[in-house]
């Protein structure tokens, strides 16, 4: 079998309800891509300490597996990363739909001397409150530069070089990993490249499940910076699938 060119690492948690809709439209970008380069890929869905069948479902739609026992977004992702054999690497969340052209646009960013990026996230909750909630952080998200971990891409050699994400952060581990590797970029040369005309679909079922004023205070940035590190702060938050 050829060595793949690049590595799909999905961090999950008790996703066996989610990955059969979500993971089919990860391998379909994988295979378009595949399709059009003569290259190959790989995903990797990382097993995060799953009380579930999420292993078991991810082997049968043809991912491989590893297991992580910590819970931890950003040591899960750092797990996929060590186990990966791509030079490059795509990030995507388990409940999140790819468009189809999704990777080949974040390989042709790379090839052209990006570090990495990002596909952004188009959220569509059903209350109107959510709705402008989502708004909102897409907004702060464009203003500011940054990404959000529902999909972010980059070199291994970039990863390898700002050591991956934070095991240590139980929120904003996402944010903090692409500020680390816009500076890199600014460093040597490459930049990260957001890709504005393409959108990734994740699920709402968090702003579907709780209120948007539960969802406001748990996404502040002021109570968000008070507990980063902190796993009894953010026990409710990662007590769900999301996490």
């Amino acid at each position: 079998m050829t060595d793949p060119d690049l590595s799909v690492i999905i961090p999950a948690y008790n996703e066996a309800e989610y990955l059969p809709r979500y993971l089919p439209t990860v391998f379909a970008s994988l295979r378009a891509w595949e399709a059009l380069s003569g290259l190959a890929g790989e995903v990797i869905v990382v097993d995060n300490a799953s009380t579930d069948d999420t292993g078991t479902i991810a082997k049968e739609l043809g991912a491989k597996v590893v297991r992580e026992p910590v819970r931890s977004i950003g040591l899960a992702r750092n797990t996929g990363a060590r186990e990966a054999d791509g030079r490059m690497l795509f990030f995507v969340d388990a409940d999140v739909a790819l468009p189809l052209e999704g990777i080949t646009a974040a390989v042709a960013a790379m090839d052209a001397g990006a570090v990495g990026g990002a596909i952004p996230p188009l959220y569509t909750p059903a209350r109107f409150g959510a709705r402008l909630l989502s708004a909102y952080w897409d907004h702060h998200r464009s203003r500011h530069g940054g990404a959000q971990g529902v999909n972010q891409f980059c070199t291994r050699d970039a990863f390898k070089a700002v050591h991956g994400y934070r095991p240590d952060y139980f929120m904003s581990e996402d944010m903090e990993f692409f500020a680390r590797l816009t500076a890199y970029g600014r460093r040597t040369g490459g930049p990260v490249a957001v890709l504005e005309d393409l959108r990734v679909r994740p699920s709402t079922r968090r702003y579907d499940a709780w209120s948007t004023a539960r969802m406001l205070w748990w996404q502040n940035p002021v109570i968000v910076r008070l507990g980063l590190t902190s796993p009894r702060f953010w026990r409710n938050w990662y007590a769900t699938t999301v996490r």
